[in-house]
């Protein structure tokens, strides 16, 4: 039993001193440009075309709310808002911090470094 074509070539040294060998063209297969499938049916994403009026209202008519907007409005803004307001606002907690402040005080401590607290007259 021999071995596959591929596995033989795989294994024949990389330079070779036989001249080299001449093969009819074969075809290649052809590779589609993507491999996702195409899903079809089911009416899951609804699709407004551009009807060229502001938000889709035509003039005169009255803007219908969406079931969402509510919840955005005063839920998800004001959330937000205090969110970043308690993070700017947070004790700065980082081991640089702390270990500037301790070796500030044991200098201090020490009488190496004056007390910035102290006032000079």
């Amino acid at each position: 039993m021999s071995a596959p074509r591929a596995l033989r070539a795989l294994a024949r040294p990389a330079l070779s001193l036989r001249a080299p060998v001449t093969r009819a063209s074969t075809p290649i297969a052809a590779r589609a440009f993507s491999q996702s499938m195409v899903r079809k049916g089911g009416d899951s994403h609804h699709y407004d075309a551009p009807s060229g009026w502001l938000f889709g209202v035509k003039p005169g008519e009255e803007y219908k709310k969406e079931g969402w907007e509510n919840a955005t409005f005063y839920v998800f803004i004001p959330l937000m808002v205090l969110f970043v307001g308690v993070y700017a606002f947070k004790p700065d907690t980082s081991i640089q911090t702390w270990a500037l402040e301790e070796a500030r005080r044991r200098l201090e401590a020490e009488g190496i470094l004056a007390d910035p607290d102290v006032k000079k007259d």
